[in-house]
């Protein structure tokens, strides 16, 4: 079973309602509480509409936050990895904390018990993610700015890993997920010797 719709069996307005309506019952309800009923009833759709194109609440979910987020969250490149970094964490951490994290958080949890809505999250939302931040962490390194005895998916890992943890286990104000003393912390480490 895969959790990517038919694009082949669905009406684009029917669609957009339906990944409309998991953000508007999330917001309202909470992840916990959206139901399959709750969004078709809110999309003005039926059940079998939602069942033919997605396999799951958590399909849905993943559906509508990479459709919300797109490239909005690329990375920066003005030659300074720091800047960058700075402004890259941020609009993660905007992202996170806001309604369309509740949604994520939602999808992270649930993934768990879910190996299939697991790879899901990874292939088409963490991956792509990932693979941006390599190739700007390469260029980093490339450039200079950046030790090139440690692997950039290592960096990654350091990166983000404050964050996810802040977020995801309340461990932490959030603004200081905003702040650049985080990536200025973390590049202290990876700056040449």
């Amino acid at each position: 079973m895969t959790l990517q719709p038919n694009p082949e069996r669905r009406s684009e307005r029917a669609r957009r309602a339906i990944l409309d309506a998991v953000f508007e019952v999330s917001g309202a309800k909470g992840y916990g509480r959206t139901t399959i009923e709750a969004i078709a009833a809110t999309a003005g759709v039926g059940k079998p509409t939602i069942y033919r194109w997605w396999p799951s609440k958590g399909a849905i979910a993943l559906d509508a936050v990479n459709d919300r987020i797109g490239d909005s969250m690329d990375f920066p490149d003005t030659g300074d990895i720091a800047a960058d970094l700075t402004a890259q964490l941020a609009s993660v951490a905007a992202m996170l904390t806001g309604d369309t994290g509740t949604l994520y958080r939602g999808i992270i949890a649930e993934s768990q018990s879910d190996p299939e809505l697991a790879a899901a999250l990874r292939a088409t939302f963490l991956e792509p993610r990932i693979q941006r931040c390599v190739r700007r962490l390469d260029a980093a390194v490339a450039a200079g700015q950046l030790r090139a005895d440690l692997p950039t998916r290592t960096m990654v890992d350091l990166l983000y890993a404050p964050v996810y943890y802040r977020v995801l286990l309340g461990a932490g104000p959030e603004e200081t997920l905003r702040s650049p003393l985080l990536v200025e912390a973390v590049l202290d480490g990876l700056r040449p010797a």
